[in-house]
């Protein structure tokens, strides 16, 4: 097993809480909303499924179900499928739901799990290649910039840049071929088994880990480098 490939979201970072995001946005927009009118709005958000990387939609509008499908294929249809969402929730200002959208791909909003640098380092000290494979309507690239996991990671390879999304074949294709590596040494580890599973299709092992808040999931990484050897 020469590379691990690595999904993002769930996997290596998680997002912050919906009420942390909509309190950053409030705050940042000066604008006050008693604390039990933003809980509650905060919940609307969480069960409309508004936060990216957050809990999926409770119930998907029509009218956003086709965009839905292929929101990772492009900056446009991610942004569009988001903040269509958020908009189903009333707040202070329209503006707010794209300053939602905007905040959520800043490094503020996202935090790595515990063991991520770890798992990352031992990883590269073995010589193993990492690259990272994500559904993602976004450069996730300053992310792992901020939070100093940038220089572990030789290859990022994300669905808006390539027009594809998992849990297509070709997205992993391309990764293993960016890594130089086939896919029979490669390990894709994620949290979605649909998603990150489409690895399996092209030869890939795969292994899964709990999409939970970072404060519950302090070592779910580890088993990677017990996998390996």
């Amino acid at each position: 097993m020469l590379s691990v490939l690595f999904d993002f979201s769930g996997t290596l970072f998680r997002i912050e809480s919906t009420e942390s995001w909509l309190r950053a946005v409030l705050d940042e927009s000066g604008i006050a909303l008693p604390e039990p009118e933003l809980a509650q709005a905060a919940k609307a958000l969480e069960v409309a499924g508004a936060l990216p990387g957050g809990a999926f939609p409770a119930q998907l509008p029509q009218h956003l179900a086709e965009v839905w499908k292929i929101r990772d294929e492009s900056a446009e249809l991610h942004r569009a499928a988001y903040t269509g969402l958020s908009r189903q929730v009333p707040l202070p200002d329209p503006r707010l739901h794209d300053a939602l959208y905007d905040r959520h791909r800043t490094p503020a909003a996202w935090a790595p799990y515990p063991d991520a640098e770890e798992v990352l380092h031992a990883l590269c000290e073995r010589g193993i290649g990492i690259g990272v494979v994500s559904n993602i309507g976004w450069d996730l690239r300053p992310i792992f910039r901020e939070h100093g996991l940038d220089r572990y990671v030789d290859a990022y390879v994300l669905s808006y840049e390539h027009g594809v999304q998992k849990p297509d074949p070709r997205l992993f294709a391309t990764a293993c071929e960016a890594l130089e590596v086939e896919p029979g040494e490669v390990l894709m580890v994620g949290d979605d088994a649909r998603a990150d599973g489409g690895a399996a299709a092209l030869g890939c092992r795969v292994h899964l880990v709990e999409h939970l808040p970072v404060a519950e999931r302090p070592d779910g990484l580890r088993a990677v480098l017990d996998l390996l050897g």
